[in-house]
């Protein structure tokens, strides 16, 4: 009896757990191993559309999914006294009933772990130090754990991939900032709103809250410009005194009161908004998915879909290479390179939106928002190229095939 094919993903997130349900499935031994203690909590609603509800399907969660949507009615826009100027609805930002999904992060991340904590190994709290490959394998060593060989390892892990900087070198030849950094962080829903968010802009920042968890909670949102900033990933209190000092002169709206919420969480994020282009995502036995080898950026709307549908290409094409890692690296990138770039490029122009560069932008918007007709056909025009590049790829059966 052949012996099954031993895989080490890296990242518990979505991606990570995604790909270790369809490696199970079509016949693999999956390790997987998460730097968190636990499963991460909080972040942002994420977006699952195209492409990605059809792999949702075929796992057989689309329903469990669809269930968890956050049911948002609309996008409120205000000024710095709370006024609110106009309205944008889910349907023309491209949240359409029944075709597009929007679910908190942190819900999909437990659903995809629970279809697959049963079936796959999971390493809590350690993380991979150095990789060494040899003809018959690739040696992970652990921070905390012994090392071990795999046949396969494949980094699942984000934005800031480790996979990637032991595999491949810096992360910086690879990333393209947008110039721009994100806050994210959890607080009560204290404007008491109803699966809406509201959002108030100035040139070059902005800020917002939103509900989640059908009403009971909230997240707030810190949107600014700037120049590359070095902080501490791991450093929560250094990265809040950042978003400090660039709203510490913004007193409009619930700025100065989102500021004091931010000082207080304890479920946040913050990073800077940015892509991954890459001329090759595997070397030898070693590949990357998700984040970790395409990020269109968090503001794009496209990054879960991206790592669903890698994620299942990526397993199909193990399986129907039978295992030879390198025709089937190079038949998932041939499979998933054109869909990564129709999606970046979607990511490059949703970034641009959402952060106004000055006061006539905001002032032409404003005045747009007060003829609704206008602005959905503009927001029309916008959902269709999203649709477009999230179908860009058509998806094959693995399962049916020999």
């Amino acid at each position: 009896m052949k012996q099954k094919l031993s895989v080490l993903i890296s990242g518990a997130s979505i991606a990570g757990p995604a790909l270790a349900h369809w490696l199970h499935r079509f016949g693999f031994d999956v390790t997987l191993i998460e730097r968190a203690p636990a499963l991460r909590l909080g972040g942002y609603g994420v977006d699952i559309r195209g492409a990605a509800i059809s792999v949702l399907e075929r796992m057989g969660i689309l329903d469990q999914v669809r269930t968890a949507d956050t049911r948002m009615k609309g996008v409120y826009f205000v000024n710095d006294e709370g006024k609110i100027l106009g309205k944008l609805s889910e349907a023309s930002l491209g949240n359409q009933q029944g075709m597009d999904i929007e679910i908190m992060r942190e819900d999909l991340s437990s659903i995809l772990y629970e279809i697959t904590k049963d079936k796959v190994e999971y390493i809590w709290g350690d993380s991979i130090t150095s990789i060494h490959e040899t003809k018959t394998g690739v040696e992970a060593q652990f921070t905390y754990s012994q090392s071990r060989t795999f046949d396969l390892i494949i980094g699942a892990d984000g934005i800031h991939s480790n996979v990637r900087t032991l595999t491949f070198g810096i992360e910086e030849q690879f990333k393209r900032t947008l110039g721009c950094y994100i806050s994210i962080f959890n607080l009560e829903n204290y404007l008491n709103l109803d699966h809406s968010q509201m959002l108030f802009t100035v040139p070059g920042k902005t800020v917002g809250i939103y509900s989640s968890n059908d009403q009971a909670e909230a997240k707030a949102m810190f949107l600014f410009k700037s120049e590359s900033l070095k902080f501490d990933r791991n450093n929560q209190e250094e990265q809040k005194e950042l978003i400090n000092k660039a709203f510490e002169e913004l007193t409009g709206w619930e700025t100065s009161r989102l500021l004091e919420k931010l000082n207080e969480s304890t479920e946040f994020y913050f990073d800077e908004i940015c892509q991954i282009h890459m001329p090759t995502w595997s070397k030898g036995r070693i590949t990357l998915v998700g984040d970790a080898a395409y990020c269109p950026s968090p503001l794009s709307g496209q990054g879960t879909s991206l790592a669903l549908v890698g994620a299942y290409v990526l397993a199909g094409e193990l399986k129907a290479a039978h295992s030879d890692y390198t025709n089937a690296f190079i038949s998932y990138e041939n499979e998933m390179r054109n869909f990564v770039e129709k999606n970046q490029k979607i990511g490059l122009l949703t970034a641009g939106g959402m952060i106004e560069k000055s006061n006539f932008k905001i002032l032409l918007r404003n005045l747009m928002l007060r003829f609704p007709i206008v602005m959905n056909i503009m927001f029309k025009m916008i959902t269709k190229m999203i649709t477009k590049a999230a179908n860009e790829i058509e998806l094959k059966d693995y399962e049916s095939e020999d």
